[in-house]
């Protein structure tokens, strides 16, 4: 006698047709989602890492640029630190009267001054002081922690801000340059597209009292008009427009405006934060008070 077949078993040992397209579907659905999630993790990842850098960037130079711009106008005769090898009762005049140093004030170096950027461009900022080191930390031939006339230049290169020192009294032809020393720029910070500085100015003859207080904001092209009219410098006002790290699509592309300059939108793809504060020249403010003119 034959054996019974057990049929059941072949009619469903496989899988249908219909039941392998709907476990394809599943699959390039879940993998579908799998991918966009990853994408997305990726594109919030590079994002984060984007807005801690400009951040950290943009935190960390206007608290540098703050801390040596406060120094503006500094001259204290009766600092035991100060080097007397020039005269220092004329250096004081000179460096309270000019915090702020304009183009064609030193016959060995006409070029030295603030300038206004044509059309938008980057402004170029330069200040002077009694300190013991430049903005690059040099002592420029002095013995450490001697004081003397110092002078910092501020501006942006390809897209980096630099800064630069130089001996007030060698440019000022007091004493002669010290061959050892070298003006070389250091670069502050690296993806600054703009740099935008203004001039808090004060009047004792528009206040109507000596309260020292800024009547209006000028641009460095007005200041000498300003200064030959009794006015001088007491606050500094700048702005920066910085890039984060990494290529992160922003659309659309902000449109910013930087003080008095009109409105500029991201010349690339990334993400673009502008920063700003004013410093208030306290040096200034204080001289500025006492002088009754």
């Amino acid at each position: 006698m034959r054996p019974a077949v057990n049929r059941s078993i072949g009619a469903h040992g496989g899988f249908s047709l219909v039941e392998l397209m709907i476990a394809l579907t599943l699959g390039l659905m879940i993998s579908g989602a799998v991918i966009q999630v990853m994408v997305s993790t990726s594109v919030t990842e590079k994002l984060n890492r984007s807005v801690a850098s400009v951040q950290e960037n943009g935190r960390f130079i206007i608290a540098r640029l703050r801390q040596e711009i406060l120094m503006t106008g500094r001259y204290d005769l009766l600092s035991v630190q100060l080097n007397r090898d020039v005269d220092t009762v004329e250096e004081a005049a000179f460096v309270q009267n000019h915090p702020i140093l304009l183009p064609n004030e030193f016959a060995l170096q006409p070029d030295l001054g603030a300038m206004q950027g044509i059309n938008g461009a980057n402004d170029t900022l330069v200040v002077g002081f009694q300190g013991s080191t430049d903005c690059r930390g040099s002592h420029l031939g002095y013995p450490p922690d001697t004081e003397f006339y110092v002078i910092n230049q501020y501006f942006v290169d390809d897209n980096q801000l630099k800064c630069r020192g130089y001996d007030g009294r060698v440019v000022r032809g007091k004493i002669p340059q010290n061959m050892a020393v070298d003006n070389a720029a250091i670069t502050l910070l690296d993806d600054v597209y703009s740099f935008q500085v203004l001039y808090g100015i004060t009047n004792h003859g528009v206040n109507g009292d000596h309260s020292a207080k800024p009547v209006r904001y000028a641009r460095a092209d007005e200041l000498a008009a300003e200064i030959a009219n009794n006015s001088q410098v007491v606050a500094v006002r700048f702005a920066l427009f910085l890039k984060g790290e990494g290529a992160v699509k922003i659309d659309p592309k902000p449109r910013v405006k930087l003080l008095n300059e009109q409105a500029i939108v991201a010349s690339e793809e990334g993400l673009f934060k502008q920063f700003e504060t004013t410093v208030t020249l306290r040096n200034m403010k204080n001289f500025m008070r006492n002088r009754k003119l």
